[in-house]
């Protein structure tokens, strides 16, 4: 009986050993419930961007604010380049006026010198004495109405002589004045001028320096940034019930602009081949036989303001506070522009940047 039930004892012993050594899944029961683990459960914590990523949204937005400060640039050069051709237009009228009041001038004068030499032919009396020296009646009255006419077209000569050398005298001074604008435009086009290209350089300088993967991921977020934004736009509602068609006119701006999509960016390019954002929508009104102002900023000041609610294919959408870009809006929600340097005319969302407000070229 001993030897038995030490036996059994060791049994036991062994089999406890044996359970308290295996690995400890096997603890586990034997039919457990499902669940999820917890590196599968999605968690509402935003993931934290890596120091590169954060680098190249900085990057990203540098980039894009130099541009911006460029593209206001390049409305002001172009205002001044506009105002400039302008003068010089004006100057070119001018100075046809000038060389128009001159000649006048010295007609008039040759025909008060022609008088002149007749009265010293005739012996230096004037007219009506000479008629009562003649003695012959029905002379002196034919002769009463040729003197009167006479010197009524005398006055009018010296009137003529007086309002022609007047009208010389403003015309030159328009004309110097116009000088003066078109030098002080010229100082603001080369101030501009040196303002885009100091822009354009330092946004070129930033990009060139990120490596081809970097520059590729930047392209990435810009387009990510206007998705961004034309999601948060449509889903405001901006859209609902802008169903209306285009006009006549606005449907031939709208097939000229189309036509340019894939030409580059250049600024103050005004085609053929390549166009800025204002460039771009003011030919392409030009080409529909209505002429615009060539600046987004001019076009957001003197074109009549329309709401959003109301815009239709060819209007123009002004973006940003300063009014420095513009797009032509086609319908569904997009727009066709000339983005900015290094991208080509495109379309894309019309609530992808900062929306002003939307001007229209023919109401």
């Amino acid at each position: 009986m001993n030897r038995r039930h030490c036996a059994a004892a060791a049994i036991t012993l062994v089999c406890a050993l044996a359970v308290l050594s295996a690995p400890a899944q096997a603890m586990a029961a034997p039919t457990p419930t499902p669940t999820t683990t917890p590196s599968a459960t999605p968690t509402s914590t935003p993931t934290t961007p890596s120091p590169a990523e954060k680098r190249l949204q900085e990057v990203r937005e540098e980039i894009e604010t130099l541009y911006r400060k460029a593209e206001a640039a390049t409305d002001a050069y172009n205002l001044a380049e506009g105002q400039a051709k302008k003068q010089s237009g004006e100057i070119v009228r001018l100075t046809r006026s000038i060389a128009e009041g001159q000649a006048r001038i010295a007609e008039l004068k040759d025909s008060a010198g022609a008088q002149a030499r007749e009265q010293y032919r005739n012996a230096g009396l004037p007219p009506g004495a000479q008629l009562v020296l003649s003695g012959d009646p029905d002379l002196f009255l034919d002769g009463v109405n040729q003197a009167k006419q006479g010197q009524q077209a005398t006055k009018g000569m010296l009137t003529e002589l007086e309002q022609a050398q007047e009208d010389l005298e403003t015309y030159t001074e328009d004309a110097g004045l116009n000088w003066e604008k078109i030098e002080a435009n010229r100082v603001k086009q080369a101030k501009a001028k040196k303002h885009v290209k100091a822009q354009i350089a330092a946004a070129e300088k930033l990009e060139s320096q990120l490596a081809k993967k970097e520059q590729a991921r930047l392209l990435e977020l810009e387009q990510d940034a206007a998705s961004t934004a034309q999601a948060a736009w449509l889903s405001s509602g901006a859209l609902k019930d802008i169903n209306r068609e285009a006009s006549p006119a606005g449907k031939k701006a709208l097939a000229f602009a189309t036509a340019q999509i894939g030409k580059p960016y250049v600024w103050g390019a005004e085609g053929p081949g390549s166009y800025d954002c204002s460039g771009l929508t003011s030919q392409a009104w030009a080409a529909a036989k209505q002429p615009i102002p060539r600046t987004s900023q001019e076009q957001w000041r003197q074109l009549p303001h329309i709401a959003i609610q109301d815009m239709r294919p060819g209007d123009l959408i002004i973006y940003h506070s300063d009014a420095s870009h513009v797009g032509m809006y086609v319908g569904d929600g997009s727009i066709v522009h000339a983005p900015r340097p290094g991208r080509q005319v495109a379309l894309t969302g019309a609530g992808s940047m900062e929306i002003l407000g939307v001007v229209r070229p023919d109401k």
